[in-house]
């Protein structure tokens, strides 16, 4: 208190000197730079739909955005970006956890010290649930499985826990954001189990906490997903690529940074995006064999496919499926012959033509050539600078 009175005092005492008003008619100066009294930059996060937040710095990762967000899912692919994008805008980031203590250590780095908090907890514990949420005032719910285990069925994961938390955030009062991250396609009458699961879980969590947000991605390719990186696995392994149905079927990949930048998006936006669902697909529409093109072209190997009806393909699934609950040991994870996932491919998965999309959060989706693949250059079996590909080798022939 005393500093700032000298700062003021001695602020007036230079404000009333004659020979520094003589400067200011030669060089305007701004008393904003001076630093007395200079205001802080608040972060962009709506105030509306996120309660009373205390704001201070510059926006970066060592400010204070005001935003204590309990990221479910946080260990996953989507969850990974997501909380990167909290903790660098300088948010505290809760991180529930049910695996070893591995699992989360690749977050922390993310944001500043004790910005980034693991928390143990068990899905099917209530309280365990309410003590992750306890301080928070965002909750997001990444939360999803593309195949059974035997402890956890498509209902469980991908509608029952959603369910869950919604009723939880909303009896605890303070959440003021709630998003909830769903699948493009999903819907009440599609063939997969999943998207059946997720489309449940979309009115459960409308009906529990009617302000979330929800989000519906395609397919989402980075890094670490789980399309490309198993096909190029196949394929380098043994050296030809299964091609479900004759690969017609119509997809909208999406890549996933673009995905945790549209759900940043709905959280800084002025609650506009409260209540409603948004479908995130990418820029172009891919047939099944157009992104398997994509993907040799990436690794540089001539494409070799064998096509699998689909009859053919669900009856090479199918026994997972039947011995799964059956035996007393757990059956590995399926990898390319995945019976949900193969039924979600008998039909087109596309943006709906009056859907939200992410024009309407402000965000321009990046195109899948190029950057947002590089990371299959790994796979290239003589190096990254190995081999050409198929358009030089078209030319120079």
């Amino acid at each position: 208190m005393m500093q700032a009175g000298w700062r003021r005092s001695g602020r007036r005492f230079l404000e009333q000197s004659p020979a520094l008003s003589t400067l200011k008619s030669i060089y305007p100066l701004s008393s904003s730079e001076c630093g007395v009294d200079r205001p802080r930059y608040g972060s962009t996060v709506a105030v509306k739909g996120t309660g009373h937040l205390i704001r201070k710095g510059t926006g970066g990762r060592s400010s204070v955005s005001g935003i204590v967000a309990t990221v479910f899912g946080a260990t996953g692919f989507l969850g990974r970006y997501v909380v990167s994008q909290l903790a660098k805008m300088g948010s505290q980031v809760l991180v529930p956890f049910r695996g070893s203590e591995d699992s989360h250590r690749h977050l922390k780095l993310m944001g500043d010290l004790g910005q980034i908090v693991p928390m143990k907890y068990n899905p099917r514990d209530e309280n365990s649930i309410k003590a992750v949420m306890a301080k928070s005032n965002v909750v997001f719910n990444l939360i999803g499985r593309e195949y059974e285990t035997r402890n956890y069925s498509f209902e469980e994961v991908n509608h029952a826990m959603a369910e869950q938390l919604a009723v939880i955030a909303k009896e605890h009062g303070g959440i003021m954001r709630f998003v909830q991250v769903s699948c493009l396609g999903a819907s009440s009458s599609s063939p997969s189990r999943m998207l059946r699961a997720k489309a449940a879980a979309e009115e459960a969590v409308l009906r529990q906490f009617p302000e979330a947000t929800i989000m519906k991605p395609g397919i989402m390719i980075g890094t670490e997903d789980r399309i490309l990186n198993r096909w190029a696995q196949f394929a380098k392994k043994w050296s030809f690529l299964p091609l479900i149905g004759d690969g017609s079927t119509k997809i909208q990949p999406v890549y996933v940074i673009d995905v945790a930048a549209a759900i940043m998006a709905s959280l800084k936006d002025d609650g506009s995006s409260m209540g409603k669902v948004y479908e995130l697909g990418g820029p172009e529409v891919y047939t099944l064999h157009q992104l398997s093109e994509l993907m040799y072209d990436m690794i540089r190997e001539w494409p070799r496919y064998v096509k699998i009806p689909f009859p053919i393909a669900k009856a090479i699934a199918t026994p997972r499926e039947l011995l799964l609950k059956k035996v007393p040991f757990p059956l590995p994870n399926p990898d390319i012959f995945n019976l949900d996932q193969i039924n979600s491919f008998t039909v087109d998965t596309v943006v709906s033509d009056n859907a939200l999309t992410f024009k309407d959060l402000g965000i321009v989706p990046h195109k899948l050539k190029g950057y947002p693949v590089e990371y299959l250059i790994s796979y290239r079996k003589g190096g990254p600078s190995f081999g050409s590909t198929v358009s030089e080798r078209v030319t120079a022939e």
